[in-house]
């Protein structure tokens, strides 16, 4: 923002959009253009709900709201509201927005809204946001809604999320959508896989140890959880996590302390925890293979991603994503119909990423034609009876 102008002459409908009630009225007393009617919101659902009741001409929009994400409400209001101008707003990071020109104007007593109109319009909009693919993620099929939903409403909180899902569903890119969307995003998302290292070295690799604390030991190491200090803590294949090293787990997960091996010193780490499986847990408690009390505090708010299988609609979205992803150069070759049809038919024992697999290994069959036919598409018992 800036200390000139900035209202177009043309705009008498105006709503500003902010937490922030001083910077709301900062940028109401710079508006440099008399207006008809303004209107003020304290967050993007009340924005939504304001812009499907009325004829507005400009937002001003907060980049910090407390229940939306800025850059994807912009997106859903340039689709739905196109007439709308949107000036974005930088609280936080912009020294203008407290400096803005102290010239006053007249404005209109505030008309409160209808609100038996306004609710039922804000929730269908607000809905359609949470229910979005997430960042970095392909299909809208209403299986993966409730993910996109639980998803973006946990990133607004630090509470611990258990992502369960079968092998190649995409339980990290559930994940890193969770730490981008919320206040953590600007520091560290650490990822450590439970099940890719050894019992032996699992437990310096997650919490650290000091110079000498075992053979082999020359220097010390501050373990995976100290480094995502700020950040988010990716834990994958929690179901594979030694019984050993669980009760270390949970202490952490209830007092947020470490301690190093070789240390008695207790360091205290601030970072939000994300675990994801696609064993069943709660069998693994019961078989005594998984503490009970570690599953309730991972599981304290759970996210299922279903199988690719149970949402045919997203094949030939994801397929025509990874063709223009693996495409060496544009434009990228297009599915024959028969082709398309053997995907949608196809089981997909090995969800998201068998399929990015198959495109891929197309793409180079096909070599240098412009179209994808099944004889292209070698599929795992293909090559199994090959």
């Amino acid at each position: 923002m800036t200390s000139q102008p900035f209202l177009p002459h043309h705009a008498e409908h105006v709503l500003v959009a902010s937490p922030s009630s001083v910077v709301r009225q900062r940028v109401l007393e710079s508006l440099r253009s008399p207006v008809r009617c303004v209107e003020q919101a304290s967050g993007g659902a009340e924005a939504l709900g304001y812009l499907e009741s009325g004829a507005w001409q400009v937002l001003f929009l907060d980049r910090s709201l407390p229940d939306l994400n800025a850059e994807e409400l912009s997106h859903t209001i340039r689709q739905r509201f196109p007439m709308v101008e949107i000036v974005l707003l930088d609280s936080e990071a912009d020294s203008d927005v407290a400096a803005l020109p102290e010239e006053r104007v007249t404005l209109p007593p505030r008309k409160p809204p209808n609100v038996e109109k306004l609710m039922p319009a804000r929730a269908v909009v607000v809905n359609a946001i949470l229910q979005a693919p997430l960042p970095g993620m392909i299909g809208g099929s209403r299986k993966m809604q409730p993910v996109y939903r639980g998803s973006r409403l946990m990133a607004r909180r630090d509470t611990t999320v258990l992502i369960t899902g079968p092998t190649g569903s995409g339980k990290e890119l559930v994940a890193r959508a969770i730490h981008d969307l919320s206040a953590r995003s600007a520091r560290a998302f650490v990822v450590i896989n439970c099940a890719a290292i050894p019992e032996a070295l699992l437990e310096s690799e997650l919490f650290g140890h000091t110079r000498g604390a075992f053979t082999g030991a020359m220097q010390s190491y501050s373990g995976r959880i100290q480094m995502a200090q700020g950040g988010t803590l990716f834990l994958d294949e929690i179901g594979d996590m030694p019984l050993s090293l669980q009760p270390k787990l949970l202490r952490f997960l209830e007092q947020k302390e470490v301690q190093r091996l070789g240390s008695c010193e207790v360091l205290r780490v601030d970072a939000r925890v994300i675990a994801a499986t696609n064993a069943r847990l709660l069998s693994l408690v019961q078989q005594g293979k998984f503490r009970e009390d570690l599953y309730y505090r991972l599981c304290a708010f759970p996210i299922e991603i279903p199988p690719l299988r149970e949402r045919p609609d997203d094949i030939l979205e994801l397929a025509q994503h990874f063709l223009d992803k693996f495409s060496l150069r544009p434009p990228a070759p297009e599915l024959s119909p028969e082709g398309a049809q053997l995907l949608r038919s196809h089981p997909w024992a090995g969800n998201v990423r068998e399929l990015q697999n198959v495109i891929e290994r197309s793409l180079i069959l096909a070599e240098d034609e412009m179209m994808i036919r099944p004889e292209h598409m070698l599929m795992p018992e293909d090559r199994a009876h090959g």
